[in-house]
């Protein structure tokens, strides 16, 4: 079997990506503009934007960054750019894990070999990937280190999950759950929680044997909810939704890159790992998605039921001490101050019940996170 590399990145550096959906200013549908965008930006930044699957979203991301404050930053920078170039298409951008009534049968693939083989393998089950979400990598010292950190995040990842529900509408459809993202993704063959992996040479033997088998051709089509990044020397984070605002990103941004530093350090001091059984993770997973922020979400130590902003609140507490020497303290406030407000996919419902207009749900949900970059 090829050995597979970790190539191991200055610790806890951060990088930050996020899918952003275009739709078409007048009627708030998505539109298959991203090629025109793409043209039209400028150098400086066409690096940080690249296409997707399909044409009717983009992918936005940073360089390596120390801290939450810089890789905020920096989108905040890129996306003024965009804006500007955005405005005289009619395109804007909307920050949703979900379309609130685009259908996922109109849009169009971007015309690249990958996403075309993509296709050609996996079907409508990709076709259907109009999703869209936020990830986030933190870098890491080693391979092994790396998968031990994906091991130890699982019982988080659906408390990640339900602060970040948006996706309550598909198809013009309230489909009753808070994160409708997280069911069309693990519609995937390589989707949702990963496997429990006890080593890097384990994590390297699992990719050679899905690459023989031909069930994958790289890591690109591993879409696990948290991953080892062997070329960017990362763990990847993924089981966000796209939050309503750049401010929300900020504070999920804060609180996983917390979270990853509290976890390696107790690697490197000698913790013990303690089981946590996977249908305990898979179940949350499920509250969460259906219910969000306000899940009750089984505890992994105690088995008993305690409300997800609990839990929220009583994680991201305890993680401030760390925020302190990680330089965002403000921004895991910010998510603090949040978790006590009706969340996105809450927000959503009852802006869509005021109205009963799936277009000016749009249009405000592109307002609000326009104005939140002044």
């Amino acid at each position: 079997m090829p050995r597979i590399a970790f190539n191991a990145s200055p610790s806890l550096s951060l990088g930050v990506e996020i899918e952003l959906a275009l739709v078409d200013r007048s009627s708030g549908a998505l539109t298959s503009a991203a090629p025109q965008l793409l043209d039209a930006l400028p150098e400086m930044i066409g690096g940080a934007v690249k296409p997707e699957l399909m044409q009717c979203y983009i992918e936005l991301n940073t360089g390596v960054c120390q801290t939450t404050g810089e890789a905020i930053g920096q989108l905040r920078n890129n996306l003024k750019t965009l804006h500007r170039v955005a405005d005289p298409l009619g395109v804007d951008l909307l920050w949703s894990a979900t379309h609130p009534f685009s259908s996922w049968k109109d849009q169009q693939v971007t015309d690249a070999e990958r996403y075309h083989s993509i296709l050609a393998q996996i079907q409508d089950a990709a076709r259907q990937l109009i999703t869209f979400g936020l990830h986030v990598h933190v870098g890491v010292d080693s391979g092994d280190k790396a998968v031990m950190l994906c091991d130890r995040m699982l019982r988080f990842l659906p408390v990640l999950l339900s602060a970040s529900c948006n996706s309550p509408f598909w198809e013009a459809r309230d489909t009753g759950l808070q994160s409708w993202r997280t069911r069309v993704m693990e519609g995937l063959p390589t989707a949702g929680l990963p496997p429990f992996m006890r080593n890097w040479s384990e994590y390297a033997w699992l990719l050679n044997h899905l690459v023989d088998t031909e069930f994958i051709r790289s890591i690109r089509e591993i879409w696990w909810d948290i991953r080892p990044h062997h070329n960017f020397g990362t763990v990847e984070i993924r089981i966000c939704d796209m939050p309503g605002s750049l401010g929300d990103v900020a504070g999920l941004v804060a609180i996983m890159h917390c979270l990853v530093k509290k976890l390696s350090d107790e690697i490197d001091e000698g913790t013990y790992q303690y089981d946590c059984h996977p249908m305990m993770v898979r179940q949350n997973k499920w509250r969460a998605s259906r219910y969000g922020s306000d899940a009750n979400l089984v505890d992994s130590d105690t088995y008993q039921l305690v409300p997800a902003r609990q839990v929220i609140r009583e994680l991201a507490e305890s993680l401030l001490p760390v925020s302190t020497q990680l330089g965002c303290e403000t921004e895991l406030n910010h998510l603090l101050s949040i978790n006590a407000h009706p969340n996105w996919s809450q927000r959503q419902r009852n802006r869509y019940n005021q109205a009963k207009n799936p277009a000016e749900l749009v249009r405000w949900m592109v307002d609000q996170a326009r104005s939140d970059l002044d």
